[in-house]
């Protein structure tokens, strides 16, 4: 599980419920059915009409990524290949055939196998761009999926407060109970707004932040791939890996030295 994105919930509901009872609030009055009717379902409604049934089926799976899924680590992709690649320089290209096996990491697997089958350089290169291009569409259409919902959201919640603020206007009637009227006409404003910033939006920023990590690591793959293909030293396969990771990272990794 992401403990920041649970974390982050927590801080960002904790801190409003905080605020409604510093000011002598009562949850009880933020609870409306009826606008929280009109602004999760309008906005889960309204999203799902721009997608395909695929996509709707899948956004399940795409939410759980935010929330459990383990990101790549740069660090491991460059050690496996620098590992790979002194292995090879010794025994030959060929000996890496069992290893692969043992890599959990599809797309490096992938690409070390495509090194053993004799593929050309050019080709490696083409399929794995291809492959890393495929996957970035896939994580914008999961990510598309959440920025629908958050500006959908608040949107509905306005169309809500209207709603609310018109039957209120259509029995003036009774004076005595206009302001719990407008009080609960605002409430889908809230819900709206606050779904779309609390939950919507920042679960589409963690999606993105998670494709941007994983897009990194599978670059810095396919440089540290086609290098052990050219039969690089490993300190020259270390150093072209090395420049897609931030300086923090790279300290990390020199800890762990290749040799020669």
């Amino acid at each position: 599980m992401d403990l920041a994105t649970v974390f982050g919930l927590i801080i960002a509901f904790a801190a409003i419920f905080l605020s409604i009872t510093l000011e002598g609030g009562q949850m009880s009055g933020f609870v409306n059915v009826s606008a929280f009717i009109i602004v999760i379902g309008g906005t889960f409604g309204a999203t799902a009409m721009g997608l395909s049934i695929k996509q709707i089926t899948i956004s399940p799976a795409v939410l759980k990524q935010a929330f459990f899924s383990k990101p790549i680590d740069s660090l491991e992709v460059m050690n496996i290949l620098i590992a790979f690649s002194r292995k090879a320089r010794r025994e030959g290209i060929l000996a890496l055939e069992n290893n692969i096996r043992e890599v959990k990491i599809p797309f490096v697997q992938r690409g070390v196998q495509l090194v053993i089958d004799g593929t050309s350089p050019e080709l490696v290169r083409e399929i794995m761009e291809t492959e890393l291009d495929s996957m970035q569409a896939r994580h914008r259409a999961g990510i598309s999926i959440f920025e629908g919902l958050g500006g959908f959201a608040p949107t509905l919640g306005i169309l809500g407060t209207v709603m609310g603020l018109v039957n209120m206007l259509a029995n003036l009637n009774e004076p005595g109970e206009m302001g719990g009227a407008i009080a609960s006409a605002f409430i889908a404003t809230l819900y709206g707004v606050g779904s779309a910033n609390l939950i919507f939006l920042p679960i589409a920023n963690k999606l993105k932040a998670r494709s941007a990590e994983e897009s990194s690591a599978y670059e810095l793959a396919l440089e540290g791939i086609l290098s052990l293909q050219g039969g690089d030293n490993p300190l020259v396969v270390a150093s072209k890996m090395q420049s897609f990771l931030s300086p923090k990272m790279r300290e990390t990794g020199k800890q762990k030295k290749p040799e020669a």
